[in-house]
């Protein structure tokens, strides 16, 4: 190998290695914009409201049997 071919051989290395610190950067940018948006549509949900009308007990136990 000559000095120009280890040069060039270095660079690329160099090179992918940043386009990889790049993308990693990007996906973690990524999911905290993710991890953002559905914070806030967890927080914007309410939680149900129970029906008024029917006795405490309905709706405790499921029947299996048929």
């Amino acid at each position: 190998m000559d000095v120009t071919s280890i040069a060039k051989l270095s660079t690329t290395i160099a090179e992918t290695g940043r386009k990889e610190e790049v993308a990693v950067t990007m996906l973690k940018k990524q999911q905290d914009m993710q991890k953002s948006a559905m914070t806030q549509i967890l927080d914007g949900l309410q939680p149900p409201q129970p029906v008024q009308n029917l006795p405490a007990h309905l709706g405790s136990k499921i029947n299996t049997t048929a």
